[in-house]
């Protein structure tokens, strides 16, 4: 009997990451999906505060709390995505769910190596170590919200509507190599922003409008047919935007 192939999603959750796990799991019956825990905040913004400094990281922080507690503000514009697109923001219930620490634990390198299957994707988790992606024998593709190499990071569909960047407004579908979203793309799709999107729902809109190009990638992955190509645009790492930038894009520029 010829084998089955098995596809593996390594996920944190959440809205955005449901809607491409479920695009998958609609399309291929063999799907699991590994569920890391989040990871602390604490750990997290010491991690930025070594890259970009205390003051820039704070001011991100800033961000960061108004996204998590505003979401209410921006319900209306998610019911309207969740009506249009169809798309649901909850895991569906048929699929299979297995919970580890983190996506670099030893308990999900245990899980992968039993499991063997024939492609991993991650849609929303943490990035994977070097001695993760060591491990992994077979192809590894992330799910990015922003167009890349230009929005790699986070927050790349505001980044883009923020600089009046419409054209690179979108999600990209890559291989997974060290880098911040540096692995060569397989596809992108570039999505026309709606004129009362918000930092708040960006990613659940560009993840209704990126389905397609999810499922066909992991459709080339497992028929050994990737094809994957580099990018003339030049390569900026982006973080969520400091408070008083949020704002001030916010007050003057009416993009939020």
């Amino acid at each position: 009997m010829a084998k089955q192939n098995k596809i593996v999603v390594i996920t944190a959750g959440g809205p955005y990451a449901w809607v491409i796990v479920n695009a998958l799991a609609s399309r291929f019956e063999n799907l699991e999906v590994v569920l890391e825990q989040p990871e602390s905040k604490s750990v997290f913004l010491k991690r930025r505060a070594r890259k970009i400094g205390w003051f820039q990281t704070a001011g991100q922080f800033g961000t960061m709390f108004i996204s998590r507690f505003g979401k209410r503000f921006a319900q209306e514009r998610t019911n309207q995505i969740i009506s249009t697109s169809g798309v649901q923001p909850e895991l569906a219930s048929d699929v299979a769910v297995t919970n580890v620490s983190s996506a670099n634990g030893r308990d999900c390198l245990d899980l992968l190596s039993e499991r063997n299957p024939d492609v991993v994707f991650l849609a929303g988790c943490r990035m994977l170590s070097k001695a993760t992606l060591a491990a992994i024998s077979c192809p590894v593709i992330n799910y990015h919200s922003g167009i890349n190499p230009k929005y790699r990071g986070l927050a790349g569909g505001w980044w883009a509507r923020a600089t009046g960047d419409h054209e690179n407004y979108g999600t990209t579908v890559h291989l997974v190599d060290a880098g911040v979203d540096t692995g060569d793309t397989l596809y992108q799709a570039f999505l026309t922003p709606y004129p009362g999107e918000s930092l708040l729902t960006d990613s659940l809109a560009m993840a209704a409008g990126s389905r397609e190009i999810v499922v066909r990638a992991v459709e080339d992955a497992l028929k050994g047919e990737l094809q994957p190509k580099a990018s003339a645009l030049p390569s900026v790492q982006r973080f969520h935007p400091p408070i008083w930038t949020y704002l001030m894009t916010g007050i003057f520029k009416r993009i939020w």
